[in-house]
């Protein structure tokens, strides 16, 4: 791993090792903290889009493990505009052990992987969210115990979280179901790649428009808000189709009776998901939410000290 920038680069031993490695390091954190791995490293926090989780998260991984992170807005960089992504790749990597990006147009961050001489983290793009859903895999096996054989409905827009959530599907042996409008939904190349990337043949990618099909017996049920950051302009014609995509107590009694609610938060409580849910037995939205935490330390262990 020279970069983490889609769960499409890991084969699924690497992926497998990650994953060990993020629930070695959340165990020693519980059991009294983290060795200081990462004393004397720094890591580039890059934002175009704002956010809650990332942010924190991957600036208490560098904390918790001895680093030191910092934060760029947008107004501070204005990357692709006042200054070209090649030169701010270059730059960066004259000050920092590696860097991490949240960006509007996948492209960036190919171009700040392509030009940088440190570690690049995708910490979400318009095409994938590897870092959001490599967290999630993480606390799907945690809590059940394994991921091959499990089945994963994701219900609402195709989008960015559900596309690398079908990439981490097929390298870790779930199968994945989802639900969503006409026009919507993955694309053709989204399910031939994930096809070439199955961990067996009889993993199964299943898409449909009624979600009620989507969630039969599922193991985890999984959403996301029907309009992104920078689809602002469609939220009115978006509210008007997704209704019948919201995550809510009828939909929830069609998967598993144990199944796991997720949201990669922030929630528009209401929209695509009900108070009653979110907050309800099924529901690990915040441990969730919390081992983002953990599964950034890996990331970051991994790239800055090859372990």
């Amino acid at each position: 791993m020279k970069d983490f920038l889609s769960l499409v680069d890991l084969s699924p031993a690497e992926l497998n090792d990650l994953l060990d490695l993020a629930t070695k390091l959340k165990e020693e954190w519980r059991e009294g903290g983290n060795e200081p791995l990462l004393r004397g490293k720094s890591l580039a926090m890059l934002f175009q889009k704002p956010s809650l989780r990332t942010r924190v998260s991957f600036e208490m991984a560098m904390v918790h493990l001895g680093g030191y992170a910092f934060y760029l807005s947008p107004s501070e960089v204005k990357m692709g505009g006042r200054e070209s992504i090649p030169d701010v790749a270059r730059v960066l990597s004259g000050y920092v052990d590696a860097i991490m990006a949240r960006v509007f147009d996948h492209d960036h961050i190919l171009q700040l992987a392509e030009y940088a001489t440190v570690p690049v983290i995708n910490g979400l793009s318009d095409y994938s969210h590897p870092a959001q859903s490599f967290a999630d895999l993480f606390t799907i096996r945690e809590l059940k115990g394994r991921l091959e054989g499990l089945t994963l409905a994701y219900v609402g827009d195709g989008n960015n979280v559900a596309r690398s959530l079908l990439f981490g599907a097929m390298r870790t042996g779930l199968h994945f179901k989802i639900a969503s409008p006409p026009g919507y939904t993955l694309s053709e190349e989204d399910v031939s790649l994930a096809e070439q990337m199955r961990l067996a043949d009889d993993q199964r990618i299943e898409l449909y428009q009624d979600p009620i099909r989507a969630v039969a017996g599922a193991d985890v049920l999984y959403t996301d808000v029907w309009t992104s950051m920078g689809q602002e302009e469609e939220t009115a014609a978006r509210l008007q189709l997704f209704p019948p995509y919201q995550v809510n107590r009828k939909l929830v009694s069609q998967a598993k009776p144990d199944c796991l609610v997720m949201h990669c938060l922030p929630a528009h409580r209401g929209e695509e998901i009900t108070d009653e849910v979110a907050d309800g037995p099924n529901s690990v939205l915040f441990p969730q939410a919390e081992n983002r935490l953990h599964a950034q330390k890996a990331i970051l262990v991994k790239l800055l000290l090859n372990l």
